[in-house]
């Protein structure tokens, strides 16, 4: 869990935009865990 934390760390602070949402998917039971990740950025247009 660490190694993904550092991961999505870089990739964020990588991002040129605005973070708007993180939305994770949750799988339902029996196991519960997010298998990805929906991230929102706001750009700025030129």
């Amino acid at each position: 869990m660490t190694r993904d934390q550092q991961r999505l760390e870089q990739f964020l602070n990588s991002l040129e935009g605005e973070v708007v949402s993180i939305i994770p998917n949750v799988t339902p039971m029996p196991a519960t865990y997010v298998d990805f990740l929906l991230i929102v950025e706001k750009l700025e247009l030129q």
